[in-house]
């Protein structure tokens, strides 16, 4: 049951009574709207103040924090406060004070009367504020008892049962505010938390896809047998395509985001390594893609640079562009080179293609939703790739 000293008057007008009651609804729920929004909680015990100083028709209200480490409540934030007592001055947390013993016991209180009180006693500097009655409410969070919200009045008359309501309000939207700024701090940090294992988990990857890259290298330079060589060669630039887009994923600012320009032009450049008598080009439109998409395209990209670089120009080395454009909702990839052209009667895309690498092409094209067709180029062969456009990431 609420601590209430009964002394003092209140207004006998009902009309007044009325406006009274209908201004602190209005105001708690402009409160609740604060309560609700804002991601600040000094900035919610302000407004808190504030509108309960005005809801309660006085100029004095003050918030006091516990503070666990002193044993005190401190005056966190205030209105109507001389300089040096919002920050500065404290209140006991036992039982000798109207705010004490509503944060001790969880029972509001309303003292009418402090010059009479016999229960409590006054703090010095709100005897030094001329304050004559007040009104207190514990705020708890979580089930911890984080402070107390009081309203003062210099002024004559009674707080009465039916503010505490309005009071209580106040003290349930900070509860729900913290508790809410609490899940939403424990949210950040699980997913900063799993960012960062996501980060090492593709830092782990691309460095163990690198050891094997060297592996196979080695291999290549120690086998005499060309067709071997051609094999590990494609198995390197595939497992280098895949590094590519895990160390994009783990150094971008968004974990699991790719910017498809530098995971394409990466592996471009890699390739370049692998094929120095071909000049190979790339013109990437600008573009952000989630790992499920970036992996993917990387391997497409590196089969199909791979193919022209084989059989475009024989023995010799020529040519080879790569351009993408994000146009009527599609992402086109085309990859186009100026050497011999398709044999005639020659489809790449046949339903059963024979080659690891054309399989390989169909496979990928088919994951990514999209469509793949060999133009002639006149000269040489255009491989374009469309899908539709991924949503932002």
């Amino acid at each position: 049951m609420p601590v209430v000293e009964e002394n003092g008057a209140g207004s006998d007008d009902p009309a007044d009574a009325i406006r009274y009651r209908l201004d602190q609804q209005r105001i708690l729920a402009r409160f609740g709207g604060v309560a609700l929004r804002s991601r600040d909680i000094d900035e919610i015990v302000r407004a808190a103040v504030e509108l309960a100083a005005n809801g309660m028709r006085t100029r004095l209200a003050k918030f006091l924090h516990h503070d666990t480490a002193r044993g005190g409540l401190i005056v966190r934030a205030g209105v109507g406060w001389n300089e040096g007592v919002v920050g500065g001055a404290e209140i006991g947390d036992d039982l000798g004070s109207p705010a004490g013993f509503a944060f001790q016991t969880g029972e509001p209180v309303i003292s009418n009367h402090l010059r009479d009180e016999k229960r409590f006693r006054t703090p010095d500097f709100m005897a030094d504020h001329g304050v004559k009655r007040a009104i207190n409410v514990l705020v708890e969070a979580n089930g911890k008892r984080f402070g107390v919200l009081e309203v003062d009045s210099r002024q004559d008359g009674r707080f009465e049962e039916d503010d505490l309501a309005f009071m209580q309000g106040f003290a349930n939207l900070i509860g729900v505010a913290i508790e809410r700024l609490e899940a939403e701090n424990n949210l950040r940090a699980a997913i900063e938390h799993q960012e960062l294992l996501t980060r090492e988990a593709s830092h782990r990857v691309k460095n163990s896809l690198a050891m094997v890259s060297a592996m196979l290298n080695l291999q290549m330079r120690e086998d005499d047998d060309p067709r071997v060589q051609r094999m590990l060669g494609d198995a390197q630039a595939r497992i280098v395509a895949i590094g590519q887009a895990h160390d994009q994923l783990w150094q971008g600012e968004r974990v699991g985001i790719v910017a498809l320009e530098r995971l394409l032009c990466g592996i471009v450049d890699q390739l370049r390594e692998q094929a120095p008598d071909h000049a190979i080009e790339c013109d990437i439109a600008p573009l952000v893609v989630s790992g499920d998409t970036a992996i993917p395209l990387g391997l497409l990209l590196t089969e199909l640079v791979t193919n022209a670089v084989k059989y475009a120009y024989g023995e010799g080395g020529g040519p080879v562009r790569i351009e993408t454009r994000c146009a009527d909702g599609a992402l086109t990839m085309t990859v186009a080179d100026q050497g011999i052209g398709l044999p005639e009667g020659l489809d790449p895309t046949a339903s059963r293609p024979t080659s690891l690498g054309m399989r390989m092409v169909t496979s990928l094209t088919r994951q990514l939703g999209g469509t793949l067709a060999f133009e002639k180029a006149g000269p040489g062969t255009r491989a374009v790739f469309s899908m539709p456009l991924p949503e932002k990431v």
